[in-house]
C-alpha cells in the first residue's frame, strides 16, 4: 500500500498540470472541467501529503481547493450580487482626479 501512495504524486502532478491547461481556456465548457480537475488534483495531493507528513502541503491543498470554489462560485454569477467587484474593476480603470 505505501508504494502505491507513494505513486499518487504523479497523478496529481499531471492532475494539476492538466487542470491549469483547461481553466486558461476561452471556452466555458473546459474551465469548469478544469475547476473539476483542480479539485481532483488537491484531493490527490492531500492523500499523498497525508501519506509523507507534509502538513503543509495538506494545508496548502486545502487553501487552494477553497480559493478554487470561490473563483468557481464568483464566475458563475452566484457572487456578483452586490456588484462590488465589477465597481472595483472600474475603479481601476478612471482617471485620476485633476
Amino acid at each position: 500500500m505505501d508504494i502505491l501512495l507513494d505513486l499518487v504524486q504523479w497523478p496529481a502532478m499531471l492532475a494539476t498540470v492538466v487542470a491549469s491547461w483547461w481553466v486558461a481556456s476561452t471556452q466555458r465548457r473546459k474551465r469548469v472541467v478544469g475547476f473539476w480537475a483542480f479539485l481532483v488534483s488537491n484531493a490527490l495531493w492531500v492523500a499523498w501529503g497525508w501519506h509523507t507528513q507534509a502538513v503543509a502541503l495538506v494545508v496548502l491543498q486545502f487553501c487552494l481547493a477553497a480559493m478554487n470554489i470561490r473563483g468557481f462560485v464568483k464566475a458563475s454569477g452566484e457572487g456578483r450580487g452586490n456588484g462590488a467587484a465589477r465597481a472595483g474593476s472600474r475603479r481601476l480603470t478612471r482617471e485620476p482626479p485633476a
